[in-house]
């Protein structure tokens, strides 16, 4: 019997935030793998459902793992935070079926992303043409991701920084402000959302030029303005352009 094996973006955590295909896609399925720490953040809503876990670093092996549990003939949910077309597993399942030669069923499953999720949290930041930009060098040499950086600063773009700073990336975020700050007002604001959908979840908002990136760390998401982003009432908001009053 051919499997079937399903790429499952949850969203930020809370099961409120999950879309019903995922919640069926997980409560179905045979087996869920997923990284340590995102089984453990989807256990507690699916009690005696079949997981199996692997740590960091250990994407291809967790793959290989879903695709061969998919040709034994199971039903396979393989889980991603956010969004699992988006910095999640959906991509290296596909590339990592073909090279297995996998005669399986694959769906992929979207999930609201962090700077989605972020972004309601600090107000509506994200009306106008957006960038997602990951600060995470594992896969992307830095000076890559700071031209990447550089290009969308001269476009006036929003900025969603993922992964903006690890134990051992402590530097990167600076770099990035210091780029930024080439092009926008020291005022631009900049929203700061950590554990953005899960129950410790807390937020700020400040500047471009009063960022302090030592309260940052890997579970945050910041969102840059662009030159027309403002805060009113403790929102940030950015016009998209319509009349308003005419």
């Amino acid at each position: 019997m051919k499997g079937k094996l399903h790429v499952v973006g949850f969203g930020p955590g809370g099961k409120g935030d999950m879309t019903q295909r995922a919640i069926d896609a997980m409560q179905n399925a045979d087996i869920v793998i997923g990284y340590t720490t995102y089984v453990k953040l989807v256990e507690p809503f699916f009690p005696g459902q079949n997981f199996k876990a692997t740590g960091m670093m250990k994407e291809v092996d967790r793959c290989r793992m879903a695709v061969q549990e998919a040709m034994d003939g199971k039903d396979v949910a393989m889980i991603s935070s956010g969004d699992s077309g988006l910095y999640g597993m959906a991509g290296i399942i596909y590339q990592i079926a073909e090279d297995m030669g996998a005669d399986i069923e694959i769906d992929t499953i979207p999930g609201i992303t962090a700077a989605c999720s972020a972004a309601s949290v600090l107000g509506a930041p994200l009306m106008h043409d957006t960038a997602l930009i990951s600060l995470s060098d594992l896969m992307t040499p830095i000076d890559l991701i700071m031209k990447r950086v550089d290009c969308v600063a001269q476009c006036d773009m929003i900025i969603c920084l993922y992964n903006p700073k690890s134990k051992g990336r402590t530097e990167y975020l600076d770099q990035v402000v210091g780029i930024v700050s080439k092009y926008r007002d020291p005022s631009t604001p900049v929203g700061v959302v950590r554990n953005s959908g899960r129950v410790d979840e807390t937020h700020w908002l400040t500047t471009l030029g009063e960022l302090d990136s030592s309260k940052v760390d890997m579970f945050c998401m910041v969102i840059i303005g662009n030159s027309q982003t403002y805060v009113s009432n403790g929102r940030m908001i950015t016009p998209r352009g319509y009349k308003i009053g005419e």
